[in-house]
Formats: structure tokens, sequence, C-alpha cells
């Protein structure tokens, strides 16, 4: 009567793979946590906070490390080439003192200088050391001659720039100690092989760049004037100056001069020109700055090391905060990686949020300081009297990218912590 044929039930297989954790991106988990991150725990917000407070101070210490060792570098790059020039073409037979052999610079001498490229700027000058005298005191001082005056106009402090042949522009450093003010009269005392000569010479203007050690030397008059007071030839100078428009080109610039006058001779048949950079006219004076540079490599290693720590000190009170939610999403079938992605997504958010609080704080200082230069220095042995400034964008962006791939890279070790967390254990706890 009845067909049916029995069957037996079979049997219920358990796949222990299967997952029947819900489909959710780990980002969007991650966005939730840390939106909410700390309002309901009085464990992870004070962590968190001290994390984000740590990122902030690393990052905006080497913003300003940066911004200050580039801008010293550059200021005083910038006065000592103001007093020298970049590049100078001087007689072979240099002996490394103001008082210099003489060469000859034709006009076609000018044009080879100046057809080199990164070239700015190429201008025959003379110097002459030499002494002002005063009725109460006197100052040994070096005249230069030159027609090239940027440098010294915007440098300028008081009265105007030498226009008459026996005008002058003085330091106020030493108008300071003689007691010298525009229009003064003032005689200068010059010591040939012979004999001693005195010229006398009305102070037209007052500059002061703030580098003591060039300030307290130079007085400076028109080109014409200092070759008369040499009794030089037409077309006799004591050397050339040349500005480059690109630093990282100087070397290059200097070994094509170089070379392009290695085989000039003199009258009596012996090499006649000598190229020599700023830095091998002050070489005391870029050694102090290169240490600077290991100053910076030292100073951005110990911040991000702080700002690492910081970080995966955050991280890990994170992790131990969420211990519930990680044997949640393990039960639901969630694996190690997807929970790890969870919490480094959640610690990327905090350190990126870091970074650009890190940089706002300081380029703001940055900023502070170079528009309004409040912190002052000690001229005399900084070179400058004020902290100066630079916004090297390339090295601030290099630092932000650096900063945010070592922090995430050395969150990954704290973070294997979370596949020691077992959700058995998590559950029987709580």
């Amino acid at each position: 009567m009845f067909n049916h044929k029995y069957e037996p039930p079979v049997p219920l297989v358990i796949d222990h793979t299967t997952k029947i954790m819900p489909n959710i991106p780990e980002i969007a988990i991650a966005t939730r946590l840390y939106f909410s991150s700390g309002k309901n725990s009085r464990t992870s917000r004070p962590a968190v906070r001290v994390a984000l407070a740590g990122m902030v101070v690393g990052v905006m210490v080497m913003i300003l490390t940066i911004c200050i060792v580039v801008g010293f570098k550059q200021t005083v790059t910038q006065k000592v080439a103001g007093f020298g020039a970049h590049i100078q073409v001087v007689s072979f037979d240099n002996n490394n003192t103001y008082d210099l052999r003489p060469i000859e610079v034709s006009d076609s001498l000018m044009e080879v200088l100046s057809s080199f490229p990164h070239v700015t700027s190429a201008a025959p000058f003379i110097t002459k050391p030499g002494m002002l005298k005063t009725d109460s005191d006197f100052a040994g001082v070096v005249l230069k001659g030159t027609d090239y005056w940027p440098f010294f106009e915007s440098n300028l402090k008081e009265g105007a720039l030498p226009q008459k042949p026996d005008e002058i522009l003085l330091s106020a450093s030493v108008a300071n100690r003689l007691q010298l003010h525009p229009g003064d009269p003032v005689i200068t005392y010059f010591v040939d092989e012979s004999d001693v000569r005195a010229r006398r010479f009305t102070i037209s203007g007052i500059y002061e760049t703030g580098f003591a050690q060039f300030d307290d030397l130079f007085i400076v008059t028109p080109l014409e004037t200092a070759r008369r007071l040499q009794s030089w030839g037409n077309n006799t100078y004591s050397g050339v100056e040349i500005l480059v428009d690109d630093l990282r080109e100087l070397e290059s610039v200097a070994d094509d001069i170089y070379f392009a006058l290695v085989y000039e001779m003199d009258e009596n048949g012996y090499r006649a020109y000598y190229v020599q950079t700023l830095q091998q006219q002050n070489p005391a004076i870029f050694a102090w700055l290169d240490l600077l540079d290991m100053n910076v490599v030292v100073i951005i290693v110990l911040m991000l090391l702080v700002a690492g720590f910081n970080m995966v000190s955050g991280l890990i009170i994170l992790i131990l905060d969420g211990v519930q939610l990680i044997g949640t999403l393990k039960a639901l079938g969630a694996d190690n990686r997807f929970v790890r992605r969870i919490f480094l997504t959640q610690a990327s958010m905090l350190i990126v949020k870091g970074v650009l609080w890190g940089n706002a704080v300081g380029l703001s200082l940055a900023a502070v300081q170079y528009f309004t230069h409040i912190v002052p220095l000690e001229a005399a042995t900084y070179y400058v009297s004020y902290v100066p400034v630079a916004f090297a964008w390339g090295w601030i962006i290099a630092l932000n990218v650096v900063t945010v791939v070592l922090s995430m890279l050395i969150l990954l070790l704290p973070s294997m912590i979370i596949a020691k967390i077992s959700p058995a254990k998590v559950m029987h706890f709580e």
C-alpha cells in the first residue's frame, strides 16, 4: 500500500571554515571605531590622546627643525655670497688675503664667464686693505670696489649707496664704534710697498647684514674709485665675482670655468687665473653648516622613534580595550588578518590626524617667525640676528610621507597580538 522507501538521514557535517561574518569592509568598522574611540572608555580615551599628542609634537619638531636649518644655511650662504659671490676668478698667485695681485679682465673674458649655464652675474671687483682713522679711534678695514649693488642695497640701513668717487658705504658696527654717520668725512690710510697714502672719503650710507665677521671688515665704494686708488690701468682688477642661480650646480659651474681658463697664461708664461668657490674661501663657516645636517638627522630619528613609540602604545591600548570586539568578530568567522586590518586602519587614521595637526602647528610657528623674526639670536655667534626660517617644501613633503610609512610599519609587530586572543577565552571571561 505504501511504496515509500525508507532513506536514512544524511549526517550533518559542520564545515568549520564556513564564515557567518557579514561581508562588511574593514574600513567601515575601523571608521566607526575611530569616531567612537574613547567615548565609552576611560582607558582608551587618555591613551589615544597621549598617542596623538606625541605624534603632533614629533611632527611639529621635525617640521621646525627642517625649516630652521634650511633657513640657516640659505641665509648664511646668501650673506657670504653677498660679500664674495658664489665663485671668484682671481690671480693664480692668490695668497688668500684681500691684497690680491691684479688680473687682466678683458671684454672677451667677461663674455666667456657670462656664457656658462646657471651664471646670472659676472662683475669685476677690487679689494684693498686699509685703516679708518678718527680723532678718537681707528679700525682696520678692507675697501671693496664694485659696481654690483643689489646685496648692499637690500641691507642698506641709513643714507644712500655711493654715487660719487669720494663716497663710501660703511657698516653699522664700524660706524657705531667710530661714532660716524652718513655725511661725515673720514680719513682712510692705505699701505703700499713704499709709502702710506691717505684718502679722505665721505660716508654716503650705512649697511647692516648682521654678519659681524664681514660687517666689521668691509667698506664699499664704486669700482672706478678703487681702481684709481690702486693706480691700475683699464681692465685691471683684483678678480671677477660670479653668481649662479642654483647652488646645487655650483661645483659643476666652477669646474667648467676652471677648465675653460686653465690654459690661459700671463705675460710671463705662468697660469693667469685661479677659480675658487665660496666654500673654498670660507671653509670654517661651511664646515659649521655641514654639522647642522647631522643635527637634523639626529633630531628627526629621535622624533620618529618617539612618535612611533607613542603610536605603538596607543595601538596596544586600543587592542586591549577592544578585546571583546575582537572575540566577537572571531566568533563570527573573521580571521586574524581581517581584525588586524581593522585596528591598523584605525591607527592609520590617528597617524594621519597627528601628522596633519603637527604640520599645522609646525608650519604656523615657522610662519610667525618668518614674518615677525620674534625669536632673536646673537649675531656675533650665529651670524644672524634672528632665527631664520625657510620653507623647503620638498623636504617637508618627504618628511610627512616617511613619517606615515614608518609609523605604519612599526605598528605591524604589535598588531600581531591579535592572533593570540582566543574568542572562547574572551567569551568565558566576559
